[in-house]
């Protein structure tokens, strides 16, 4: 099926015209079934995101679908041939996950593809038969550094011991990229809506991206154009899923300004390190002065709340301008004014991940957040004590934040500021 033809070029390398393929109808053979929540790699089914193939599609979008439209572009400049396949010797996991019983568990995991890392092994018969699979999940090992650490070292915090901590303050990890893979029944179940209207709202605000989301019902899997997350994994990855093991946890959400530059406008770079701090103890052994666990941090790319970083950074010229300046009990308001909305993570999506590393109890979560909290617990991983951050780790700028998210009901084990304490705290003038 064609929609019209073209008399100009696609691209450097497709020189002559050709027909505009829609992928709105279900035309094709050779697609490959999904059974989400199947027992078995080979009873699941690949999920096959490619743009050559038509007939292979079995999901909606395509694969690395926050990077598609670079890709696109590396098309039409000619720097990327349109029918190369990725050639996937020697990229197979550094270590073994999985599988664990929450892989076939349709409830568990809704988000992510629990399969994705191990595409080469699992479905050699097909990308030998000429499918275009491509992995959504990589895991590999490295050396994490940083400042933080260092300085814990030389204040004798942590100690080297050589496996885990290196003198010079590299931290040895297992490391996990993860590409969103979302089962539209799973996902709409999560939010609590049908899923007839969790396609037609994905399909109007994306300004009908996705075509398929409305006219292919029997497409049940959608690789969204989203940012993806990471995990750092502190120690044994298979420790993960033994409850006996003591893990220690931060699930982390993006915050470009803090993480990575500094901005001392937040708590989001001072908590992430003590958070690895933690998890670089939580790992080490008993002998060495650690507690002889496992470590893990999840980070997830959810800039400003997940209302991308103009929202962030007008919300806080609004937040320095008002009457009064910057205060805590202003902070949600300000938010809202601008964005309609005080944060749009919505953590219904984010255990997933845990559930694919097998995790049962987070026995020590480096965490304040009531809405991460909730959902963890909400899933059926079952989490002890609550590591709430430092005062001493608070910068001046964000006493602000940390106070009205403490009188919103994020766990503290102090005193929640009232009304009148929520005035108190004020942020620094823009100039």
């Amino acid at each position: 099926m064609t929609a019209g033809s073209s008399s100009t070029p696609d691209s450097p390398g497709h020189p002559h015209p050709r027909h505009i393929r829609l992928t709105s109808h279900s035309g094709g053979f050779g697609a490959l079934p999904i059974v989400w929540g199947a027992e078995t790699a080979r009873e699941r089914g690949p999920v096959v995101g490619t743009t050559t193939s038509r007939a292979h599609r079995n999901v909606i979008g395509t694969h690395s679908g926050s990077y598609s439209v670079y890709r696109a572009l590396a098309v039409a400049a000619g720097a990327l041939k349109r029918e190369h396949k990725a050639d996937l010797t020697n990229t197979a996991p550094t270590n073994t996950i999985g599988p664990y019983p929450q892989w076939s568990d349709p409830a568990k995991i809704v988000s992510i593809d629990p399969w994705g890392a191990e595409v080469a092994r699992e479905y050699e018969a097909e990308l030998a038969a000429g499918y275009d699979i491509r992995p959504t999940l990589a895991v590999t090992q490295a050396h994490v550094m940083l400042p933080e650490v260092i300085e814990a070292l030389q204040k004798g915090r942590l100690k080297a011991d050589g496996q885990l901590l290196t003198a010079n303050g590299a931290a040895m990890v297992t490391k996990v990229a993860v590409e969103p893979v979302w089962y539209l029944p799973g996902v709409a179940k999560r939010f609590g809506c049908t899923e007839a209207e969790l396609r037609r709202v994905l399909f109007e605000e994306t300004g009908g991206m996705y075509p398929e989301l409305v006219t292919r019902s029997d497409l049940e899997v959608f690789l969204p154009p989203i940012g993806g997350q990471t995990v750092y994994i502190f120690g044994n990855p298979r420790d993960l899923a033994d409850p006996n093991v003591e893990l220690t946890a931060r699930v982390h959400d993006e915050c470009n300004g803090s993480d990575v530059f500094g901005s001392d406008i937040c708590t989001c770079r001072p908590y992430l390190t003590h958070a690895i701090e933690e998890c670089i103890a939580a790992a080490q052994p008993k002998d060495k002065g650690g507690r002889g666990g496992v470590g893990l941090v999840a980070y997830s790319r959810k800039e400003g709340r997940a209302l991308g970083e103009v929202t962030k950074f007008l919300v806080y010229n609004a937040r320095k301008r008002q009457v009064g300046g910057d205060t805590a009990d202003q902070y949600f308001a300000r938010t809202e004014c601008v964005a309609g909305v005080q944060d749009m993570r919505f953590q219904e999506l984010m255990p997933d991940v845990l559930h694919w590393l097998g995790i049962r109890k987070i026995h020590r979560l480096v965490s304040m957040s009531n809405m991460k909290y909730d959902a963890i617990t909400g899933s059926g991983i079952e989490v002890g004590e609550r590591i709430n951050i430092p005062d001493e780790l608070i910068p001046a700028d964000a006493r602000v934040e940390m106070d009205a998210k403490m009188a919103a009901g994020y766990f503290t084990p102090g005193a929640v500021p009232d009304a009148d304490e929520l005035k108190k705290a004020k942020g620094r003038a823009l100039k």
